[in-house]
C-alpha cells in the first residue's frame, strides 16, 4: 500500500509519511531518567498521541523500564463524579496493560473495588509498581478531559503517591492534553474559569508544549511523496503551505493530502493547487477547525482575540495576515460563528494608525 499524508488520528509509519517524532521533544527520556513527572500540551492532532504510543513501545522494548500509554477521556462525565472519573482512568490503564508481556502487566481493578475511590488510583498504583520487576512509566492522555472533584481526586492521589516512587509508585508519569494544569477546567461550560492554578499537581517538574513543525521539516515531510511516488511540492509551494499552518502538523498534513486530491497523481503541486487547498479546508470546516472555535469561547482566549479582530490594540498595532488558521470562523458577538475574519500571525508597529482592520496590511 502507497503511503499517504495523514489528517484523522495517530501516524502509523507503515502507511504514513511522517517525521520521527521525538524530534520535537527531545529530551523526555532525560526527564523519565530524572524521575520526572511532568506536563506535556498542545492542540489537537499535533502528534502528541504518535509521540507516546511509540515512545513507551520504545522504552519497555529497551528492557529498562515499563512504560504505558492510555488515554483517560473515558473518565469524563458531566458532574465530575469522583468514582467515575477513577474507574474509568483505571480502566484505561487496566485494558492498555493487557497488550504489555504478562510479568509486566497491571493487576486486575476488580481487587481494588471496595477501596475508596479517593484512594483507589494510588493503591492500584502502588500494587503495580510493587508487582513490576521493572520501573513504572505513566502517560496519561487526555486527562484535562476529566472535570470538577473527579480531575481534582486523580491528580492529588498522583500527588501523594509521587513521594514513594519508584519501589512503591511509578517513576515517571507525564500528564498529555489540550492544556497545562493551570488551565484544567472545572466544568465542561467554557464560561466558568479553569484551575488558575498548579497547585493539585504541584510536583511537576517541566510544563512543555510540543511545537510546530519548522519550515525546513515541512519540506522533509513533503519530500518523502516525491521519493516514494515520484510527484513533487514545488518549493513555492513547499513554502507556502507552511506560511499558512505556521508547521502546524494537521494543516500541514490536510493541505498536502487537498492539494494531492485537487492535481491528480500527473501534475506536480504548484502554489495554485496550495491555495485552492487551503479553500476548500476552509470550506469544509474539518473537525479540527471547529475545535479551534471552541477554544475561541473561552474567556482566557476570547480576552487576547476580540481586540486582535477588532483592530483595537493597545500600543497602535497594526497587523498583516499570512496563516491559513485566518480562514476559521469566528462567533459574532452573540457567540455564534458567523463571520469570517482573519486572525493575524505577525504584527508590527505602525504609529499612526490606531484603530484599523485586521485585513489592512502596514505600508
Amino acid at each position: 500500500m502507497a503511503k499517504f499524508f495523514n489528517s484523522a488520528g495517530p501516524c502509523d509509519p507503515a502507511i504514513h509519511y511522517m517525521l520521527p517524532p521525538e524530534e520535537r521533544l527531545p529530551d523526555l527520556e532525560v526527564l523519565i531518567a530524572q524521575r520526572g513527572y511532568f506536563v506535556v500540551h498542545a492542540p489537537r492532532q499535533t502528534g502528541k498521541t504518535t509521540l507516546f504510543r511509540a515512545l513507551a513501545s520504545r522504552l519497555t522494548a529497551g528492557g529498562l523500564y515499563t512504560a504505558l500509554y492510555v488515554s483517560c477521556e473515558m473518565g469524563q462525565s458531566r458532574d465530575g463524579d469522583v468514582e467515575f472519573a477513577v474507574d474509568g482512568v483505571l480502566g484505561a490503564i487496566e485494558l492498555g496493560g493487557s497488550g504489555l508481556p504478562s510479568a509486566l502487566r497491571p493487576p486486575g481493578r476488580s481487587a481494588f473495588a471496595e477501596a475508596e475511590p479517593q484512594t483507589r488510583l494510588r493503591r492500584y498504583l502502588t500494587a503495580w509498581a510493587e508487582s513490576c520487576p521493572l520501573p513504572l512509566v505513566l502517560f496519561l492522555d487526555e486527562l484535562d478531559a476529566l472535570i470538577g472533584d473527579g480531575l481534582i481526586s486523580v491528580l492529588r492521589q498522583l500527588r501523594h503517591g509521587y513521594p514513594d516512587r519508584p519501589l512503591h509508585f511509578p517513576q515517571s508519569v507525564a500528564l498529555i492534553g489540550l492544556r497545562d494544569v493551570r488551565y484544567y477546567r472545572l466544568t465542561l461550560d467554557p464560561e466558568v474559569a479553569p484551575f488558575g492554578t498548579s497547585s493539585p499537581f504541584n510536583i511537576k517538574i517541566e510544563s512543555l508544549r510540543l511545537r510546530n513543525f519548522t519550515a525546513e521539516e515541512v519540506a522533509r515531510l513533503y519530500a518523502q511523496h516525491e521519493e516514494e511516488q515520484g510527484q513533487a511540492f514545488e518549493p513555492a509551494a513547499t513554502r507556502l503551505a507552511w506560511e499558512m499552518s505556521r508547521g502546524q502538523p494537521w494543516l500541514v498534513n490536510a493541505l498536502a493530502r487537498q492539494a494531492l486530491v485537487i492535481v491528480g497523481p500527473d501534475r506536480s503541486i504548484d502554489v495554485a493547487a496550495m491555495e485552492k487547498a487551503r479553500e476548500a479546508l476552509v470550506q469544509r470546516r474539518d473537525t479540527h477547525l471547529d475545535s479551534l472555535i471552541d477554544r475561541l469561547r473561552e474567556k482566557r482566549v476570547r480576552r487576547v482575540i476580540e481586540p486582535i479582530l477588532a483592530g483595537d490594540l493597545p500600543g497602535k498595532t497594526c497587523w498583516t495576515t499570512t496563516s491559513v488558521s485566518s480562514a476559521i470562523w469566528v462567533w459574532s458577538k452573540k457567540g455564534k460563528a458567523g463571520s469570517k475574519s482573519p486572525i493575524p500571525s505577525t504584527a508590527k508597529s505602525c504609529p499612526g494608525h490606531s484603530r484599523r482592520s485586521p485585513k489592512t496590511r502596514c505600508r
